[in-house]
């Protein structure tokens, strides 16, 4: 190597004359500037850094390799005129190889960069992958000297730009939010109405059936399942299997080429962002469910891609130097505590907010990001960081609030400015309508918002994500048909997934031709709908649920790329989608389901009357005695359309009807006596689950009248605000 001038170097590599610059610091990662690429990669404690470039994907082996020579606060970087969009990388960095002391370096590993943009494919499973020897005594202390370079996607150097023709993010207030979790492939694969060629990827995220679908539905929120590039793990591809929900992420920055129609070479970037801004188009917020809390590396017996060659020390969790804490059931744990992690955690916030244009992320295992040793730290490095910034700070922030390490269920924990997957709201309301014992304070204190947990932090209501199902266990159409699991299909001897499902059969196991035991299944479906909607808080349907997608009884599908998860569309209950359409379209439509604020239980000013009052059947007040029966399995609730204590954007005083809700989880009918004239005059019958209709126009009943709730039923009845005093 010799030196042209100040800032100029030669290198030689394989007859091929390299010009290349000193290059700068930051940012961190592959970046072009119209003229070349920047490249910047922190180590800390590497020797010596080497930038290799490929030709293609492949390539066995890089064509050109730049021993980087510039080192600026443990960032190695350099400068490489001429280079342009899609050009492929990788590096290898050199280091001492002692496990036992944290250190595995092995420059015989081609590694992908933390801060790529865009990677060319999926890994492709071999020994050379790992830095040991694989089936050597010596397990990972021992020294692997094969090249990894032919079996590693590459990191591509992309092309920031694009136009987003000015559309803005639609900015949902979250008491405005109903979210749509779902997944890119599962959720558009099988949907004949988009073209064959791009179903399962963005571009079908984005085509206008799927947009269509969503509107009429009326969600506005979708919230992915991973998307940052994940690797499927060999154990599983041995068992012709795969990592189908993705929680394995390797690449922070990069959207998953397996969902891409385009390209590989950064055109998956392109059309995710195209899938943003036609989502945005027509007012629909994309959320991603990220995982900062792991890597796809494993523990000390998985493979050398990425953080673990690049500098082990600066990125994980070790114990005793060669092991690694694992808090997340993955095998390692990212180590937040560092700065060099943090750095990467905001920066990839940051990159998908102001590059990429989404509007929110579901963090998952967050406890995990919050241990600042091994309790979890409310005041951690990591919410003091986030709650300052001022882009991520604005956006919607969800937490997973558990992992599987000691003290890690934290739900109703979280700080100010964070939203919380609701456990407790999911395990209340399957016991309640499955006829478990459980008390009536719990089921009102939920369907309330859940103040016990958030209220005593100054949080409001829509701190609460609500959900009855989540991509990780059963179907809503599972949970009324099956008391046990049914994961052979994994190949785990139906041992994985949780056993504890608070589901209930309805009286047979599975898929049945009896007439009743379906006609009760429907109903429960649309009594937790029901439920999940007119609660307090953000609720969260599962894609599918609205129509009865089943997955068999797998409560644990996160290795099945097939029609085990995958939404038939041909099996729809399109009795049921009416039913969720319009339910939803209610629910919207009136802000007493949609308060910013706690019901403060208190008489409206000058009314008599309160905000929120629950009743026994017989049409009075229910005592305070009654609220921890376990035996008592129906109540009525009444909410106030005059007091919602809310202005609007003007400062105007929001009103709405007032509504009367019965809920009866017995297994018999029961006779309820509508409150008397001072609630209402006159109320109709606007939903009823027994008979599954949504109607604002419903049956007109007197106060003071005698209706029958058919057993494990729900019925609203409505107010109009016309005819309330104001």
């Amino acid at each position: 190597m010799k030196k042209v001038s100040n800032n100029t170097v030669v290198k030689k590599s394989e007859h091929i004359n390299v010009i290349v610059y000193p290059g700068e610091p930051y940012p961190l990662g592959a970046t072009y500037d119209g003229e070349g690429v920047n490249f910047a990669l922190y180590s800390e404690h590497a020797t010596g850094v080497e930038l290799c470039l490929f030709e293609s994907q492949e390539s066995e082996r890089e064509h050109i390799k730049i021993e980087i020579q510039e080192a600026s606060h443990h960032v190695w970087h350099v400068y490489v005129p001429g280079l342009k969009p899609g050009q492929l990388y990788g590096y290898r960095v050199h280091g001492p190889f002692v496990p036992t002391a944290g250190f595995r370096f092995n420059p015989n590993k081609l590694l992908i960069d933390p801060y790529a943009k865009s990677i060319s494919g999926t890994i492709q499973w071999h020994d050379a992958l790992f830095g040991y020897v694989i089936g050597d005594e010596n397990e990972d202390l021992s020294f692997s000297e094969l090249d990894s370079a032919p079996y590693i996607p590459k990191s591509v150097v992309i092309d920031p730009g694009f136009d987003w023709e000015g559309v803005q993010a639609p900015e949902i207030p979250y008491h405005d939010t109903i979210i749509y979790e779902t997944h890119v492939k599962g959720f558009t694969v099988l949907n004949e109405q988009i073209p064959e060629e791009i179903r399962g990827t963005y571009a079908a995220m984005r085509h206008p059936a799927t947009i269509k679908y969503l509107k009429e539905l009326g969600v506005n929120a979708v919230e992915l399942m991973p998307v940052h590039h994940f690797i499927a793990d060999r154990h599983l591809k041995e068992r012709e299997l795969t990592n189908y929900w993705g929680y394995n992420s390797i690449g922070f920055f990069a959207p998953d080429v397996r969902y891409s129609s385009s390209g590989t070479l950064g055109e998956q970037v392109v059309e995710f962002k195209n899938m943003v801004k036609e989502l945005h188009k027509a007012g629909i917020e994309v959320i991603l469910d990220v995982v900062y809390n792991h890597t796809g590396e494993g523990n000390q017996m998985g493979p050398t891609l990425s953080f673990r060659g690049i500098d082990n020390l600066s990125y994980y969790r070790l114990m005793e130097g060669r092991y690694y804490m694992d808090y997340t059931g993955t095998g390692n744990t990212l180590n937040a505590r560092l700065p060099s992690v943090l750095r990467l955690i905001m920066d990839s916030l940051r990159y998908w907010i102001t590059e990429m244009h989404v509007d929110g992320f579901r963090f998952d295992l967050a406890s995990t990001l919050a241990r600042e040793l091994h309790e979890v730290d409310r005041l951690s490095a990591f919410f003091d960081i986030i709650h300052q910034d001022p882009i991520i700070s604005q956006v919607k922030l969800i937490a997973e609030p558990w992992d599987i390490g000691f003290n890690g269920y934290q739900v109703g924990k979280f700080p100010i400015g964070w939203a919380e997957w609701n456990g407790q709201y999911r395990d209340c309301m399957r016991d309640y309508w499955r006829g478990a014992d459980s008390m009536l304070a719990e089921f009102a204190e939920r369907f309330t918002g859940s103040s016990d947990l958030y209220k005593g932090e100054y949080r409001r209501p829509t701190a609460s994500i609500n959900f009855i199902t989540a991509h990780d266990g059963f179907t809503l159409n599972d949970l009324v048909s099956y008391n046990d699991k049914r994961n052979a299909a994994n190949g785990e001897n139906n041992n994985d997934g949780d056993d504890h499902n608070r589901s209930w059969n309805c009286g047979i196991e599975g898929p049945t031709d009896d007439p009743e035991v379906n006609a009760l299944r429907n109903k429960q479906k649309r009594n937790f709908l029901t439920t999940l909607f007119l609660s307090q808080g953000v609720p969260m349907l599962v894609a599918g649920d609205e129509w009865g997608r089943t997955q068999g009884g797998n409560n644990n599908a996160y290795c099945q790329d097939n029609e085990i998860s995958w939404l038939n569309w041909d099996k729809a209950d399109n009795e049921l989608l009416t039913f969720s359409q319009k339910l939803i379209a209610f629910s919207k439509a009136h802000r007493s389901f949609r308060r910013r604020d706690w019901f403060r239980g208190l008489p409206i000013k000058g009314k008599g009357l309160e905000d929120i009052a629950w009743f026994l059947p017989d049409g009075s007040e229910m005592p305070e005695e009654n609220w921890n029966h376990d035996y008592a399995k129906s109540l009525a609730v009444f909410l106030n359309g005059k007091g919602i204590r809310h202005v609007n954007k003007k400062g105007e005083p929001i009103y709405d009807d007032s509504f009367y809700m019965i809920f009866n989880a017995h297994y018999e009918p029961v006779e309820y006596t509508l409150p008397p004239k001072k609630y209402g005059t006159e109320w109709r019958k606007v939903i009823d689950t027994s008979e599954g209709t949504v109607n604002e126009e419903g049956e007109k009943f007197g106060p003071d009248t005698s209706v029958t709730v058919d057993s494990r039923s729900i019925i609203v009845f409505k107010h109009a605000l016309e005819q309330q005093k104001i």
